[in-house]
């Protein structure tokens, strides 16, 4: 017996309104996503896959990558457009007064 799903129509585009918690949640996520690579050569290797290549030729790691880069993107173009950035200073490793940062 067949079933309904929905999909969006092929030629639709959407403004989808992303606040600071989630997109701080999106590039948490692309980190996850690279440290699953732990080896250096192949995830130097993934990395110029998912740069120069097909989407199709790539494996679900390098494809989940792409895709939440791609979303990361689009969000700081839209933030940078609308001049949406504050920007501070942050103190390195070394640097009198560094604090390591924590979750939370």
């Amino acid at each position: 017996m067949a079933i309904k799903v929905k999909e969006l129509k092929d030629d639709i585009i959407l403004d989808v309104k992303v606040n600071k918690a989630y997109y701080m949640m999106l590039k948490s996520t692309l980190f996850y996503l690279f440290q699953q690579q732990s080896d250096e050569a192949l995830r130097e290797e993934s990395l110029k896959r998912i740069m120069t290549g097909k989407y199709e030729d790539m494996n679900d790691l390098e494809r989940s990558f792409y895709t939440v880069t791609i979303m990361l993107a689009e969000i700081e173009k839209v933030a940078k457009e609308k001049d949406a950035y504050n920007e501070k200073e942050v103190l390195e490793p070394g640097d009198e007064g560094y604090v390591a940062p924590t979750l939370g």
